[in-house]
């Protein structure tokens, strides 16, 4: 078992502002057919102007973290804005950085790059790897490194991994961590083992060509990249980061990329989401307590820890300097002026084991779980004082496995005091079991007692009196016999040898006509006593028949066949599916327990009707 333990850097909860960084993309003459020039211009490493399209003599100014202009590198990009949040993940904590803009911009560039310019995706994932192996191996934290990619075509998640992968559900965990179920993680422990599996992985992406761009995206990817660290000591503590590379989609203009038929479709899946991207940086920014619509949209839904949540968090917007892609380049400005004033919390994820106590094993564990010859010798034992003795191995049987039965049931009992609910529940009804072989075993003692004291007073069998061994049991005054001593018959009764047939063989050995009719009579009280035995065995069994009915409609059922169960309504039917998607299929009935709402007092009420 393991608990979440959130670490804050320092006294206080730090906050982290998401950094906005703008790059422009070269001027291409060519394209410019008016020859109107450049619309938007740096004025330092931080601000920018663009013409104000309704008074081309006035121009909008922004400031923002970071303004990369037409000169910038590569390198530059990456050691200004991506570098310095990398080591966060190190340390257990979340970082996110995405590229926004409009088609034809030189996104993608940016964050793939080519051969001779590494983009962002590759030079991160490489000073990862460096910063892991600068760790000292002496300061007692062993680190590990996996890598995921899918992307949202369509407003389907598909991995891009596993090619023949269907569309993947979206799922949050009790820590409100978001996780796709089914999703490949691929462990690597260098970066030749990212670059064979993340170049094909590419290739798999979903793209397309149109009047702008001949290879234009038409989905959203997520690059993965988790750090496991753990500490080799005691208590083995387990810090998880996760760095979030996100290439967007462009927004496009249908009118100027041409797209007719699916082309249209996907432009529209890709303009909603970033509808709902804007939506959510809105309602972040509004400081209202408004609903913020994360879920509306995939992308926004695997965003949701970037945007207001617990990552630090970088944003890339890329535009262009020709005059006609003036709206789209003043549309990114401002999404990007708003997505600075987010602010995130980031916090260390930490997991501690919990250390299981022993727990103390009965006296029938015990001997069961040591060496298989230690209870022969003892079985051996008993069997040669028996026959030194003269009394009868069955005998001791009886009493011991009676003796055995009392341990057990004050072991459980004592257990069950100090138990949790469900481990309770097992043991209250172990206990109901034992008791009831408790009341069979003294059952069958006051039959053969009877028998036993008949046979006193006819004189016969004198010397098996003398031979057998009285059952030495404190019984209640509600059951204690009229001044009797219960006398145990030589009878083995883990064989569990019906009762008529040995009392028919005793009854061949008496001749008189009073003692034929008390044999008589305790065969039919020893038949009645089979009779209940046989449907209180019957009962169980339809319990544990219907118990495994109900498990295997919680396991396998459909929403509807949920619904069909009682007291399981339409709200417990949904909350059941989420449980079964999270931790896979319920063992046991008793496990209905962890469903969200499902009481003690509900599953007792549920089981009573089922």
């Amino acid at each position: 078992m393991a608990t979440r333990v959130a670490v804050s850097d320092g006294g206080n909860k730090k906050i982290s502002r998401v950094r906005v960084a703008v790059r422009l993309r070269p001027y291409m003459n060519k394209e410019d057919e008016k020859s109107e020039g450049p619309c938007v211009r740096g004025l330092d490493s931080q601000n920018l102007e663009i013409i104000n399209w309704r008074n081309a003599t006035e121009t909008v100014k922004y400031h923002f973290d970071v303004f990369h202009g037409e000169q910038t590198t590569q390198q530059d990009v990456f050691l200004s804005s991506v570098k310095p949040i990398l080591p966060h993940i190190l340390n257990g904590q979340n970082a996110s950085k995405r590229a926004f803009a409009s088609s034809f911009t030189g996104k993608t560039h940016t964050m793939l790059g080519s051969s001779e310019q590494p983009g962002v995706i590759p030079r991160a994932v490489r000073e990862v790897f460096k910063l892991v192996k600068a760790k000292d191996a002496s300061d007692g934290w062993d680190y590990s490194i996996g890598m995921s990619y899918l992307e949202i075509y369509n407003e389907k998640v598909l991995d891009l991994l596993s090619p023949n992968s269907q569309d993947l559900p979206i799922r949050e965990d009790k820590d409100k961590n978001i996780l796709i179920p089914g999703l490949t993680h691929m462990n690597i422990s260098k970066f030749a083992d990212f670059d064979k599996h993340f170049v094909p992985a590419t290739l798999n992406r979903t793209t397309a060509s149109t009047k702008l761009n001949q290879r234009s995206s038409r989905s959203h990817a997520i690059l993965l990249i988790k750090v496991v660290r753990t500490q080799q000591q005691l208590p083995h503590r387990q810090q998880t980061g996760k760095l979030y590379l996100v290439d967007l989609a462009g927004s496009e203009d249908n009118r100027r990329t041409g797209n007719q038929g699916i082309r249209l479709k996907e432009s529209g899946a890709i303009n909603l989401s970033l509808f709902t991207l804007s939506k959510v940086v809105d309602s972040l920014n509004s400081g209202t307590s408004v609903r913020v619509p994360y879920r509306d949209s995939k992308l926004t839904r695997l965003l949701q820890d970037s945007l207001g949540g617990s990552a630090h968090s970088v944003m890339i917007t890329n535009i262009a300097p020709e005059y006609k892609y003036y709206f789209d380049t003043f549309s990114a400005l401002n999404f990007a002026a708003k997505s600075k004033l987010i602010v995130n919390k980031p916090f260390t994820r930490e997991t501690v084991a919990v250390p299981v106590l022993p727990v103390k094993r009965t006296r029938e564990e015990r001997e069961t779980g040591g060496s298989g010859t230690e209870p022969q010798k003892k079985k051996h034992k008993e069997e040669k004082k028996s026959e030194h003795d003269g009394s009868s191995p069955s005998t001791r049987n009886h009493s011991s496995s009676d003796q055995s039965l009392m341990d057990r049931l004050i072991a459980l009992e004592k257990r069950t005091m100090s138990s949790q609910d469900r481990e309770r529940l097992a043991m209250l009804k172990e206990i109901k079991e034992l008791k009831e072989k408790q009341r069979e075993l003294e059952s069958k003692a006051m039959l053969f007692s009877q028998l036993a004291g008949e046979k006193s007073i006819t004189g016969q069998e004198a010397d098996f009196e003398n031979r057998t061994t009285a059952l030495r049991r404190k019984q209640s005054d509600a059951t204690k016999p009229n001044k009797q001593q219960a006398v145990v018959q030589p009878l083995q009764v883990s064989q569990r040898q019906p009762l008529q047939q040995l009392l028919v063989v005793k009854k061949q050995s008496v001749c008189v006509k009073k003692k034929e009719e008390t044999c008589s009579d305790l065969i039919e009280v020893s038949n009645r006593a089979l009779t209940v035995a046989w449907e209180s065995q019957l009962d169980q069994s339809m319990v544990d028949q219907s118990k495994q009915k109900i498990l295997q409609i919680l396991n396998t059922g459909c929403l509807k066949e949920l619904k069909s169960l009682q007291q399981i309504g339409d709200k417990k039917a949904k909350l059941i599916l989420g449980w079964r998607e999270i931790h896979g299929h319920f063992a046991k009935v008793e496990d209905l327990i962890q469903v969200e709402g499902m009481t003690e007092k509900r599953f007792s009420s549920f089981m009573k009707v089922s």
